[in-house]
This record gives C-alpha cells, structure tokens and sequence, in this order.
C-alpha cells in the first residue's frame, strides 16, 4: 500500500489521479490533498477519499470549506497548509500536480523530507532542475515521471543503458493551429486555443501546447530528469497523438511507447513502478487508430518552442525567466490583454532583457521569478 499526498487535487491531473486510486484501493491511499480555492470540488474529493488533510491555499476558500464540512478530516490553509500536505509524516510519496512555478517549493519540501515524488509539475524541474534533482540524490528518493512524453521515455529506456541511447525523441500534437498560418494565428481566439484536438487539459496547459511552449518546457525538464545533454533531445509533431515519445539508441533500435491519449496510465505508471498494475485504462486499437505522421515543428510559427531550448541550453535563470513569463503571458491571453501571437513576442522580450545567473540558489530563483513577472506584467501595459 502507497499512502500518497496529492498536490493540485482538483485540476485536471489531480482528478484523474483519484480515478487511478480509486480503481487501485489496495494498492494506493489518498492520505493528503491540496488545491487552491476550488471548495466544491475539495468537498467531493475530501468525501470520497476520507483523507486525513485537506488544504486550500487561498484562505477564503479554506474558511468556507470549513464552514460547509463537518467530518474528521483536518482543514488547512495558506501556503503553511501546503508544505504541511507535502511534509505529512503518514504518507511516503508525493504526486506534485499543482501548476506553474507554485508547485516548486512544497515539492523541494516532500523531498527533504524523504518523500518518493511522481512528478507532473515541470516548472518545477524547469525553474529548478539543479536544485531538485541534487536534493533528490541526497535524500535517496525516487523521483518517477508523470508527463505522458517522459514516462513514455522513461519506459523506453528500460531497453538500454544511458551511455548507448543516441537521442531522446519527445512527440507534440501541434495542437489545433498546427495547420494555421502566421496570419491566421494572428487572429485566433481563446476559445479556439482551448480546444486541443486529443487531450483533455487544464487550460494554461491546453494554451502552452498551442504554443509549442508546453513542449519547450518538457525539452528542459527531459534535460534534468535523464540527464540528458540538449544535443541528445529532439522534438517532432505527431498529430494523432498515439506514440507518446521515443528513445533512439546507437545502433539504430527506436522504442517507443504507444497509447491512446489518457493520462492515467503515465500517472498509474509513475505510482506502481517498477512495477505495472494490472488495472487497464482505455485501450490502444492499432487498426482503428489508422495512419501515424510525424513532422518536423515550425519554430517560425511557434517560436516559443526555440526560446525555451535557447533557455534551457544556456542554464542559470534563464529557464526560470521563460517559465515565469510565459505564465504570466497566457495568464494575460486567457483574460483577453493580450492577443495569441504576442505570447512568445512578449516572453523573447522578457528573455532578452534578463541578466543571466549561473547555478542559482532557491532565494536567487524565488527574486528572479518575481522580478521576471512584474517585468512582463510592465510590458504589458505598456504595449
């Protein structure tokens, strides 16, 4: 039995993480969630799973859930209810599910504090790579992967060794622009980038994908979780979304990982290894899924996804300047400040303007994420 603390219960990964415990109960315990400020949703999850913590970051939010429940389990609130979920004494892995650069400091706390992580917050390892995967080997954890694209290399590379793969390959849907123009990216709307043509996301997600950004911080989080040089990974867009990313070794063999688009087998996965459940999710039907394409991306269309590589190659801050501003531009987007194509526009600026520090430590990180979000918010306005 797991006992497992959920950060980020109530998005998109944390509900289908509570599908996986839920068809799993002898296997994984929900003994800790936490989310923002979403009380109806924490109300069912608290409910279903009987868990012995429950935290809402906003403090509004916990106050209501407390007024509405009546049961056993403990209400916390604010970010000290937080790193208590990431800490908790009675749990011994940590699914880190909470999106953006908030998910760092409580999965940097489950760490030191000897916790197992199944990560799918890659701003974590985006903002921070250095820091969580030295903390990692110092406090003898296992971090397992989350993210379809790299549990699918992470799978993968169980077929050889670290010094024989020759690149590792990371597929992108294209999202639903992938056939637009320049000029008719021009003019889409946030409707239109929220409906992802094969997966089911929480929207800044859904948003970054369009982007190719989401698949620029995957590029850097690939990079910490295998060690990886940036010579050694590519991308390429497979529209149907099938094969989930790939591992080339040095004499020629590819594996890949096949699946239909659903994220709780990556999630089951990042649970049971090393082992595999026997509980089957959607199943994979080679016939009907018909013909596979792949293309190389357009980083003229999408240059986010060249910003974030140049980011992640050149190290120091810089990641956490992409990461930061690119939060802060869909943010922008999704309340309608700003217009798509001035997304990657405005975090090239952001970049450029940031004086690069190298190896930094979690206060220089915390000063750079801030500094970087109030630089962007200013470009905004005054654009």
């Amino acid at each position: 039995m797991k006992n497992l603390t959920l950060l980020g219960s109530t998005g998109s990964i944390g509900r289908q993480t509570l599908e996986v415990a839920a068809a799993n109960p002898d296997r994984l315990r929900i003994r800790a969630l936490a989310a923002h400020s979403n009380v109806d949703v924490m109300l069912s999850q608290i409910r279903q799973c009987k868990p012995d913590l429950a935290v809402l970051t906003d403090q509004a939010a916990a106050e209501e859930l407390r007024r509405r429940y009546d049961g056993k389990t403990e209400i916390l609130a604010g970010e000290e209810g937080l790193l208590a979920a990431a800490t908790y004494e009675e749990t011994d892995t940590v699914l880190g599910a909470m999106v953006g650069y908030a998910g760092l400091e409580p999965t940097l706390a489950a760490i030191e504090s000897g916790k197992d992580i199944a990560l799918a917050n890659k701003e974590t390892l985006v903002a921070a790579g250095h820091l969580v995967m030295e903390a990692v080997a110092e406090n003898h954890v296992r971090l397992t992967p989350v993210d379809s694209e790299h549990s699918a290399i992470f799978q993968s590379l169980r077929g050889g060794t670290h010094d024989e793969v020759k690149r590792l390959i990371l597929t992108a849907s294209g999202g639903p622009f992938l056939h637009l123009s320049k000029e008719e990216l021009a003019h889409v709307t946030v409707e239109q980038s929220l409906h992802h043509p094969n997966w089911n996301m929480g929207r800044k997600v859904t948003v970054d994908s369009s982007t190719l950004a989401n698949k620029g911080l995957e590029v850097m989080e690939a990079h910490w979780l295998f060690q990886m040089p940036y010579s050694k990974i590519d991308v390429v867009i497979h529209p149907q979304s099938i094969v989930h990313s790939l591992v080339e070794f040095c004499d020629g063999a590819v594996l890949a990982q096949l699946g239909v688009p659903d994220m709780r087998l990556p999630i089951q996965y990042a649970l049971s290894f090393p082992e595999r459940y026997r509980c089957a999710f959607d199943q994979l039907d080679l016939v009907q899924a018909g013909p596979l394409t792949f293309l190389e991306p357009d980083t003229d269309k999408f240059p986010a996804l060249a910003i974030a590589i140049a980011c992640g190659k050149a190290g120091g801050t810089l990641p956490c300047v992409f990461n930061a501003a690119n939060e802060v531009c869909v943010e922008a987007f999704l309340a309608g400040r700003i217009r798509y194509l001035e997304i990657p526009e405005l975090i090239r600026r952001t970049v450029e303007a940031h004086e690069n520090i190298s190896r930094p430590g979690i206060a220089q990180i915390r000063e750079t994420d801030a500094r970087t979000r109030r630089y962007t918010e200013r470009l905004i306005a005054e654009r």
